[in-house]
């Protein structure tokens, strides 16, 4: 079973431009979420997947550094460019990953492939609620180029798997229960804002750990409600 991780990525922001190259702790945004995908037991690639739009030169550039696997597709169509990216590697399974997640938890997407193999699904289903900036996606590659053929409103192109949710009786799928000391939703740990990238570096700042526990993350921010209330006014924008 090959699982590759796409990471989708580019400089454009509405809220807060270039924020996925800005410094966190020691190193950069980018450099945290593509080494803790890397952390994942059972991924055979990560890749960045990015547009080709100049301003993203920089993100190439990056990956250049940094001995990344990249790919170069459409702006809008999101989901054009995970398949795009993905007959590259004829992967059987592709687990989705946004850049701005920096502290993504490895060790719930370690599971989930566990667990995948074991019960090969369409999709995995999360039970339960995460904090914003944890979850990963798994979905096999058959059924991405399913919603590629049949997802063609504007929400199924730019959220890649939003078809498969939307439909679900379409799709073959596994429960995967979200750990109880991952269940805080109230919690931001995402960049989407200013506010959120405080609170990132402040996270960053005070673990000095690329691989620090998702958990441990949430334990810091529960027992610290000071920080946590750094971006807790931050409303998500909707999905249309």
């Amino acid at each position: 079973m090959k699982v590759i991780a796409i990471i989708q990525a580019r400089m454009g922001s509405t809220r807060f431009p270039g924020k996925i190259l800005k410094p966190l702790g020691k190193l950069d945004v980018l450099s945290y979420v593509t080494s803790r995908c890397k952390k994942i037991i059972g991924i055979d690639e990560v890749i960045v997947a990015t547009s080709t739009l100049s301003q993203d030169d920089a993100i190439v550039e990056w990956c250049n550094l940094h001995n990344i696997n990249y790919f170069r597709g459409s702006e809008d169509d999101v989901l054009k460019r995970y398949i795009e990216c993905a007959k590259n590697y004829d992967p059987d399974y592709i687990m989705r990953i946004t850049s701005d997640c920096p502290f993504v938890d490895f060790e719930m997407g370690t599971e989930m492939i566990q667990q995948l193999k074991e019960n090969q699904v369409d999709i995995i289903d999360l039970k339960g609620e995460l904090p914003r900036g944890l979850a990963v996606e798994l979905i096999s590659y058959k059924a991405l180029q399913y919603i590629h053929e049949n997802g063609h409103e504007n929400r199924h192109r730019e959220h890649v798997t939003y078809y498969a949710y939307e439909f679900k009786d379409e799709f073959t799928r596994f429960d995967y229960e979200i750990p109880s000391n991952r269940r805080h939703p109230e919690l931001r740990i995402t960049l989407d804002t200013k506010a959120d990238y405080t609170l990132l570096q402040t996270v960053a700042e005070h673990f000095g750990d690329i691989y620090v526990s998702s958990d441990k993350v949430i334990h810091y921010l529960l027992t610290h409600p000071e920080i946590a209330s750094i971006n807790a006014h931050i409303e998500q924008k909707p999905v249309i």
